[in-house]
């Protein structure tokens, strides 16, 4: 199943505040390995650094809410499950 990801960072104070999330953001990121079950097809950032989208996929639901569950302190994010627009069409959902 294909995911696509949104997340924005949680805003937890000062500015001070926010620079030690980003801090430990690097931190996390940078030990962080994904699930074997999950793969990556594009992470793309917003242009306004407020966010960004991910299109994952993964046959594991469960693999990706760990992963994601990791970053939930610095990270407000939504998970939507996707199909492919040919799939769409495919099944008659045209919208």
């Amino acid at each position: 199943m294909k995911y696509v990801v949104t997340w924005k960072p949680r805003r937890n104070g000062s500015q001070v505040d926010n620079e030690a999330s980003s801090a430990q953001l690097n931190s996390l990121v940078s030990k962080w390995s994904p699930s074997p079950s999950l793969t990556i097809h594009q992470v793309v950032r917003r242009v306004d650094g407020e966010g960004g989208f991910a299109v994952l996929e993964s046959d594991n639901a469960g693999d990706l809410a760990d992963d994601l569950f990791k970053f939930r302190t610095l990270f407000e994010y939504t998970a939507y499950p996707v199909i492919d627009s040919h799939g769409a069409l495919q099944h008659g959902n045209h919208g």
